[in-house]
């Protein structure tokens, strides 16, 4: 399975400007592969939208490679215009904010940012928590809710004092954050720490992802919560906006 999806890479990665079109042997014989085994792989390329075959019977890339760069390209757009943002928020606080977004039952963090008086949050672009157990998963469970299934599938193991472990106090949770517009994880995973967090929206209105401010927890709770909170949310706001959302 794995030399298949290593040949099937290699494949993609003929086609380029000067070559954007290409028959079955001509891939074969760049690749050293049999034009059996290279057509099999083309025919299931195409199934998958990666490919597509002209009525010349020569192949070039489909929609699905058009669908990933435009995938990527957004998750850079959000890191760019997050970015003075999201340094506003920490240099406020004297905090550490993360942007975080969903796979596969967890949360991966996608940008972090500390001011410099910021106490250290072990956390790194690329580190991932379980959903449930954070902030910012709590905000990407709430608001897409078939997240939820895939996350309880990998179990609530308990990662700290509060971390939440019942299901149905799980989904009280994110009713609850569905209400007030934001989330709290107070000492509930791995980082031992206080953080409250509120969704970024794209274009459509969808929640794709979610920003959060952290802190010790004695400092985080010394803090007045109300004003932390409204600046959190207003950086949310800020962000959606600078992608292209507009509240109505």
């Amino acid at each position: 399975m794995i030399a298949s999806v290593k040949k099937a890479c290699q494949i993609i990665s003929c086609f380029s400007s000067d070559d954007p079109v290409l028959g079955n042997a001509e891939i074969a014989e760049r690749l050293e592969m049999s034009p059996s085994t290279t057509h099999h792989l083309l025919n299931t390329l195409c199934k998958e939208g990666v490919l597509m075959k002209d009525p010349n019977r020569k192949y070039r890339l489909g929609w699905k490679v058009l669908e990933w760069n435009n995938n990527v390209m957004f998750q850079q757009d959000i890191y760019d215009k997050a970015i003075p943002l999201v340094r506003e928020l920490t240099q406020r606080f004297e905090g550490t904010a993360h942007i975080a977004m969903f796979d596969k039952g967890e949360v991966v963090f996608v940008l972090k940012m500390s001011s410099q008086a910021s106490s250290p949050v072990h956390t790194y672009i690329g580190s991932r928590k379980p959903a449930y157990a954070t902030s910012v998963g709590k905000i990407l469970l709430a608001y897409n809710t078939s997240y939820l299934k895939e996350t309880i599938s990998r179990g609530l193991a308990k990662q700290a004092p509060n971390t939440i472990t019942d299901i149905v106090k799980l989904k009280e949770e994110l009713a609850q954050v569905r209400k007030i517009g934001y989330s709290i994880s107070n000492n509930e995973n791995s980082t031992s720490t206080y953080a409250i967090a509120a969704p970024i929206l794209s274009y459509s209105g969808k929640t794709i992802a979610a920003v959060n401010l952290v802190g010790p927890i004695s400092y985080m709770q010394s803090c007045n919560r109300t004003t932390m909170i409204q600046s959190v949310l207003k950086t949310a706001q800020s962000i959606s906006q600078e992608l292209g959302y507009i509240e109505v």
